[in-house]
């Protein structure tokens, strides 16, 4: 998926709060252990699961999420691809925002970065039923009465939380993706460095090649001599600070483009396992693949023990892998073989990530690709609400929590 700045389609305002909202509460949610406004349960978890390893290495991990788009167009997304099963409709929104990330221990900053991105958000919506969001509601613990979307973080009078899995549109999937593109305005800031570097370092070349020092006290006895250095300077680095930034930039473009080079094979087995998949399932499709498998990577690498987890099976994981203290989806995961055998579909993939580790050495950034093989049943419809956190049993009919549950607390049933 890339940045469409021809079909533009702004998404409503009702999902766009609930957007903003949810890339506002992330920083919280991370740092502080707070819940995330409009997320799904497996969201919420695998942030918890962050949170609880940050916790534990006495880390803190600030997010800065900030816009940069045009003045008219900050805060906004566009909508993209989208897809729907007989129940829910889910939709790929995106906007331009930056982050600014600092690890910081005993209250000093170990690290930090400023990477200009796009937030890719997906949003899942209710196709049948109607929205509770505004039905009014008396909160059962003070009697003050609210709406159903304004007790989400709590009821404001006495504090009472509730939980409201059923809330909809909810975020379903989240990720940022590194952008070579500029803002106007991001565009205009990088030129304006480059400018005034190189009248700096003009004035220093012609100063050490004339064996003296311009200094404005001695340009002051002779007038057009200073007007001569000043539109020299002035108007010469116009142009050549414009090349030297536009080498600059496409040196930088060559560079990630090199980087990213391995990203490329993935795009042809997207296209191949979508076609297969909705052969044995009609209502898959790649994104809500992708979207599950990203949390379930996330939930296996930020458990305390991967093989307690209902959906896991396998060995220990690198121990490396208990380092990492932040998980950024690189935009591309590739099918490296596919098969279907009876009523199990077994899928190995290769998932770009950009990782942050924090041991002994210290912390640092990298990118990384991690293999993992997932397997589904066909016989069951995909159900984009599908939650290992809110699992049925399919014995009793109880819900429970799969991902701390490997039996049925109800029924004892695998």
């Amino acid at each position: 998926m890339g940045y469409n700045l021809f079909n533009i389609v702004e998404v409503p305002k009702t999902f766009n709060r609930k957007l903003n909202d949810f890339r506002s509460s992330l920083a919280a949610a991370i740092s502080e252990g707070k819940d995330i406004t409009f997320a799904d349960n497996d969201i919420t978890y695998a942030l918890k699961l962050q949170h609880d390893r940050l916790t534990e290495k006495g880390l803190r991990l600030d997010y800065d999420v900030y816009s940069r788009g045009e003045n008219e167009h900050n805060g906004k997304f566009i909508a993209g691809s989208n897809w729907k099963d007989a129940h829910y409709e889910s939709t790929v929104c995106f906007s331009r925002f930056g982050i600014k990330r600092k690890v910081k221990k005993d209250g000093k900053i170990r690290y930090s970065d400023d990477v200009k991105s796009v937030l890719y958000e997906t949003i899942t919506d209710v196709v049948t039923g109607a929205h509770p969001d505004n039905d009014p509601f008396c909160c059962p613990s003070c009697g003050a009465i609210s709406t159903v979307a304004g007790l989400q973080n709590g009821c404001e009078y006495c504090g009472t939380r509730f939980q409201m899995d059923d809330l909809f549109p909810k975020v379903t999937s989240y990720y940022f993706l590194e952008e070579p593109g500029m803002t106007k305005g991001e565009f205009k800031s990088g030129y304006l460095k480059f400018y005034l570097g190189t009248i700096i370092v003009t004035y220093l070349l012609g100063c050490i090649l004339n064996g003296a020092v311009f200094l404005p006290q001695n340009l002051l006895k002779s007038i057009p001599s200073l007007i001569g250095v000043v539109l020299g300077l002035g108007l010469g680095s116009i142009v050549v600070g414009y090349v030297f930034y536009a080498y600059f930039l496409f040196m930088r473009l060559i560079v990630k483009a090199i980087a990213n080079a391995g990203k490329m094979g993935t795009a042809g087995s997207r296209r191949s396992f979508e076609l297969r998949m909705k052969k044995v399932s009609p209502e898959f499709s790649y994104e809500y693949f992708t979207s599950k498998a990203l949390s379930l990577i996330k939930t296996a690498i930020f458990s305390g023990d991967e093989q307690e987890l209902l959906f896991y099976e396998g060995g220990p994981l690198d121990p490396k892998m208990k380092d990492i203290i932040d998980l950024n989806y690189g935009g591309a995961l590739g099918c490296k073989s596919f098969h279907d055998e009876g009523n199990f579909v077994t899928v190995v993939t290769k998932a770009y990530f950009d990782v942050l580790y924090a041991d002994e050495k210290g912390i640092r950034a990298k990118s990384q690709v991690f293999s993992a093989t997932f397997k589904r049943r066909t016989d069951i419809p995909v159900s984009l609400n599908f939650s290992m956190t809110r699992i049925e049993c399919p014995s009793c009919g109880a819900s429970f929590d799969a991902t701390k549950n490997k039996n049925c607390p109800y029924c004892g049933t695998k």
